[in-house]
């Protein structure tokens, strides 16, 4: 009998142990999600930016082979889709439509070089579709009919179809730090040039708690990394604030296509200027990065619209 007992645990061993061996050290790859959604915030209102999801997947290249000045360089690809609707989702008539009906779908890749003196450089390019084409109706009615929220009407009011082509370009610096690793300012600042997208921002990130280095930083989306010698401090848990002032030139999503003349049923012009206000806190142990964060933004459209707020949870794994 005890001889049975021994060969079992022998067996539940070999069948489990390749679950329960966490590999030691780093890992160099990192899969996760973010969700952007107003329902977040138990206001009951479905307006404007009503709901985002991102799929990305990130990689550190081996360290060995970069130049002495750049601590790391991760690539990352990502896919997502972000909806737009009016004041509310629930639209009969053109005259209620004081945003358009939109959705904006890509796919798109990054790079991004992250600097021994805690600064960051990140290059993006992505590609993908506004209008009908963008799947925004059916993905908004599969979310209402499956979560128990109300009917869905007024796509027939979105902007029409084009082919998107999105670049940016984004820079993160740090400007201060406490001796305790407990509080710093970063500065950040960014450009974006497409058919969808196109101006510009500049603000600052201020982040309170426990802390790691921009290049070793769930911050930075850093806590990977491809080298045995380089060793990622333990866990971070900050609460975090980022004011920030946008120029914008164009936004497809409230315009209509920047290169076709028949734009939509309804489009608007956008605010030259936009200011954003975001609170969160990020959480990141050796494996798994947390973050949720509340996002106000002041009018962004030249109609009747009223400023906008969201809220956006995000979840990685590393391995």
């Amino acid at each position: 009998m005890v001889m049975k007992a021994h060969i079992l645990k022998i067996i539940v061993l070999s069948l489990f142990s390749p679950l329960l061996a966490f590999p030691q050290g780093n890992y160099k790859n990192e899969i996760g999600f973010r969700s952007d959604n107003d329902a977040y915030l138990a206001t009951r209102q479905d307006k404007y930016y009503t709901n985002g999801l991102f799929f990305t997947f990130r990689h550190a290249v081996d360290q060995q082979k970069l130049k002495p000045a750049l601590a790391k360089k991760i690539w990352e690809v990502e896919i997502g889709q972000k909806m737009y609707n009016p004041v509310s989702g629930k639209i009969f008539d053109i005259s209620e439509v004081d945003r358009p009906f939109a959705a904006y779908l890509y796919g798109g890749g990054s790079i991004s070089w992250l600097y021994q003196k805690e600064s960051v450089l990140k290059a993006m390019l992505q590609t993908g579709v506004i209008g009908p084409a963008a799947l925004g109706e059916e993905a908004q009615k599969f979310l209402h009919s499956n979560f128990g929220f109300y009917d869905i009407e007024g796509w027939q009011f979105q902007i029409n179809n084009e082919f998107q082509l999105n670049s940016s370009l984004s820079y993160t610096g740090l400007l201060v730090r406490d001796t305790a690793n407990t509080f710093d300012v970063t500065a950040n600042g960014y450009a974006n040039l497409g058919t969808t997208f196109t101006g510009a921002g500049a603000g600052a990130m201020f982040r309170l708690g426990k802390i790691n280095e921009l290049f070793r930083s769930v911050l930075t989306n850093s806590r990977i990394s491809n080298s045995k010698t380089d060793t990622i401090p333990g866990n971070e848990f900050f609460f975090y604030a980022q004011p920030m002032i946008h120029a914008v030139a164009y936004d497809a999503t409230v315009s209509g296509g920047l290169l076709r003349d028949d734009k939509g049923p309804v489009t608007y012009g956008t605010k030259p200027i936009v200011v954003s206000q975001e609170f969160g806190v990020m959480f990141a142990s050796k494996r798994w990065t947390l973050d949720f964060s509340i996002i106000y933004k002041s009018r962004e459209i030249d109609s009747r619209a009223k400023p906008d707020q969201y809220a956006s949870f995000a979840a990685f794994y590393r391995f």
